[in-house]
């Protein structure tokens, strides 16, 4: 059963999210979604993908729009905000699943999004095709502060093979000194991962279920 809810931000940001909890859940996972200012929301394909996918599997989910998209107040922030909104998101999701492991998990702008969220709550990160790069307000590219890079708790990337912004092997020279990391190919796939999903769900829920200790 999906549960639409209204998260507020530390900054006072009312979002708009959807929750779905089965019956008895053994991990829980924040979605995020790519770029809002290319048509990203929360039903684009992957968390589209993981949320549908997820509670049926046990896990509990809380997908949400970041400010300034469709029924979430405020505006696009440069990721800097949306941190924020994630924050809002593990307060709600953390405070339902008390003791169970805690995924973030992003796509794209999402991923790179929730690799910058530092929150104690977390167990770990799943990062989807993540460009690996923020944009300031005056278009020009720079490195994130990566709070993933240096915890111990871990983190996975789930690269495209022939992802359009951010390959394999760019994407290990940028990560290779973080300290628990790890980086899943997914073949024949590109950024947006049409007709992959299914692998990006199968990933999501073998890492689960080593944060949580479960067995398949």
């Amino acid at each position: 059963m999906i549960e639409p809810l209204s998260l507020l931000t530390g900054d006072g940001i009312t979002l708009e999210a959807e929750l779905s909890v089965p019956e008895e859940p053994w991990a829980a996972a924040v979605l995020t979604h790519p770029h809002p200012m290319h048509g990203g929301n929360m039903r684009s394909i992957v968390p589209g993908a993981l949320f549908a996918a997820l509670p049926p599997a046990g896990v509990a989910a809380l997908r949400f729009n970041f400010r300034g998209v469709e029924g979430s107040a405020g505006r696009y922030d440069h990721g800097r905000g949306e941190r924020l909104d994630v924050v809002a998101a593990v307060d709600t999701l953390s405070s339902i699943t008390e003791g169970l492991p805690l995924l973030l998990a992003g796509w794209s702008f999402g991923a790179d999004v929730a690799l910058m969220v530092d929150d104690e709550r977390l167990s770990g990160w799943l990062a989807v095709a993540p460009p690996l790069r923020t944009v300031d307000s005056d278009g020009s590219v720079r490195p994130a502060g990566w709070a993933a890079s240096r915890d111990p708790r871990p983190a996975v990337l789930v690269v495209p093979e022939h992802d359009q912004f951010r390959d394999a092997a760019s994407a290990r020279q940028v990560t290779g000194d973080w300290v628990a990391t790890r980086i899943e190919v997914v073949p024949g796939a590109d950024h947006f991962l049409v007709g992959r999903t299914d692998r990006v769900v199968e990933l999501a829920i073998g890492f689960l279920r080593e944060l949580a200790g479960v067995s398949a």
